[in-house]
C-alpha cells in the first residue's frame, strides 16, 4: 500500500534541475563572462533578439541565391488573400450528395471528397450529373456551370472572378456626332467639280485659237 503523503515526506513527481546561474564567481563555473566569451556582439545584452535571417549585416542568403522566374506580385502568390491555387472536384464527384441538397466546402469535406476547406474549392465540369444541386463553392469552370444548370441545379461563387482591364473610351455625345456631321457636309460641299474644270479648259483652248488665228 502506497505511503499517506503528508509535510514530511512530499517531494516533486519529477526531479527537480537547478537553474544555471551566472556571473557567481569562478568557482560556479560560469563567472566573469557568463558563458558568452569576450567581447562581440553576442556577448552584449540583446543580441539574442535578432529576426531571423539576419546575418550581421552582411548580405543574407536569401538574397544572395538567384530567384526563380515569374510574378512576384500579391495577385500571383498561392497563400494569403489573393489565393490562386484551388482544390478540383469534378461534377461526377456531385452524384453521391441527394437531389434537392446545398453543397458546400464543408459538406465536401464531411463527404470526403476533400480533405479541409483551407484551400479554395473549384467546381470543374469533368463527367455528368444527373440531380439537382445549389453548389457553394469559390470558382466554376464553364463546362461544370453548364452542367449544374442543365440538371435543374444552381451555383453560388465565393469569389467574383477579376475582370481584365480594358481601355476607356470617352462616349460619343450628340455635339461631337453633330460637329462630324457638320464637318462631312462641308468638306462633300467644297469637292473638285470636274464638269467645270473641262468648261474652263475648252474656254482657254478657243481663246487661244482665235488669237493665232488674228497674228496670220
Amino acid at each position: 500500500m502506497a505511503e499517506d503523503h503528508n509535510l514530511s515526506n512530499l517531494q516533486p513527481a519529477q526531479p527537480r534541475k537547478a537553474r544555471k546561474r551566472v556571473g557567481r564567481g569562478l568557482g560556479s563555473g560560469k563567472g566573469r563572462y557568463s558563458g558568452r566569451g569576450i567581447k562581440g556582439q553576442k556577448s552584449r545584452a540583446g543580441s539574442h533578439k535578432m529576426r531571423a535571417g539576419f546575418e550581421g549585416g552582411q548580405m543574407p542568403l536569401y538574397m544572395r541565391v538567384a530567384k526563380q522566374r515569374g510574378s512576384t506580385s500579391k495577385d500571383a502568390m498561392p497563400i494569403g488573400p489573393f489565393r490562386t491555387s484551388t482544390v478540383p472536384v469534378n461534377v461526377r464527384d456531385l452524384e453521391r450528395f441527394d437531389a434537392g441538397a446545398d453543397v458546400t466546402p464543408e459538406s465536401l469535406v464531411a463527404a470526403g471528397v476533400i480533405k479541409n476547406t483551407r484551400t479554395d474549392v473549384k467546381i470543374l465540369g469533368e463527367g455528368e450529373l444527373t440531380k439537382s444541386l445549389t453548389v457553394t463553392a469559390h470558382g466554376f469552370s464553364a463546362s461544370a456551370r453548364e452542367k449544374i444548370e442543365a440538371a435543374g441545379g444552381s451555383v453560388v461563387a465565393l469569389r467574383v472572378p477579376k475582370r481584365s482591364k480594358t481601355k476607356k473610351t470617352a462616349p460619343e455625345t450628340d455635339e461631337v456626332a453633330a460637329a462630324e456631321t457638320e464637318a462631312g457636309a462641308q468638306g462633300t460641299a467644297h469637292e473638285p467639280d470636274d464638269t467645270v474644270d473641262e468648261t474652263d479648259d475648252e474656254a482657254i483652248a478657243e481663246a487661244v485659237n482665235e488669237a493665232d488665228e488674228a497674228e496670220s
